[in-house]
């Protein structure tokens, strides 16, 4: 299999040999944000699969403290679904940055709108130093069972 880059609402689901399916998990191996000095950002979230497959998640909009994580979650939210060729979707319900132990945590909260399992996800993680990159993350960390399942019945 050679390497591709699958984007965002690409429907053509990637084709997994029993050898790969030993590995359960996309491996998260990018993550840039960038905001302009207009007040907008833009955030590109790349996941790696087996024999260097990668997918892009991307998303954009206006900058501000929350929407900074909301932005960044969908990225994460859309490589998910390019890696699934559309065969699961999400939407973002929300991201909680909170201050808990005398530390930061990034909480989401992610609806399944089309694939097996639970129909709402939590995710969390300790997002010391980046709570942007912390949100893709506890994106990752909602959703892992949801897309280990989908990569085990495939």
């Amino acid at each position: 299999m050679s390497p591709t880059t699958p984007q965002a609402g690409d429907q053509t689901p990637l084709t997994i040999t029993p050898a790969q399916m030993k590995r359960e998990r996309l491996r998260f191996s990018e993550f840039r944000f960038t905001r302009t000095p207009s007040g907008q950002c833009s955030c590109e979230v790349e996941l790696e699969w087996i024999d260097g497959v990668r997918v892009l998640g991307k998303a954009s909009g206006q900058s501000s403290p929350m929407g900074d994580l909301r932005i960044a979650a969908d990225a994460a939210l859309r490589a998910l679904e390019a890696f699934s060729g559309s065969a699961l979707v999400f939407e973002l319900v929300g991201v909680k940055l909170l201050r808990a132990f005398d530390a930061n945590v990034v909480i989401v909260s992610v609806m399944v709108k089309r694939g097996e399992g639970p129909p709402r996800l939590l995710g969390c993680y300790l997002a010391e130093h980046d709570a942007i990159r912390g949100t893709v993350v506890a994106v990752l960390n909602a959703t892992n069972r949801v897309l280990g399942n989908f990569i085990a019945t495939r």
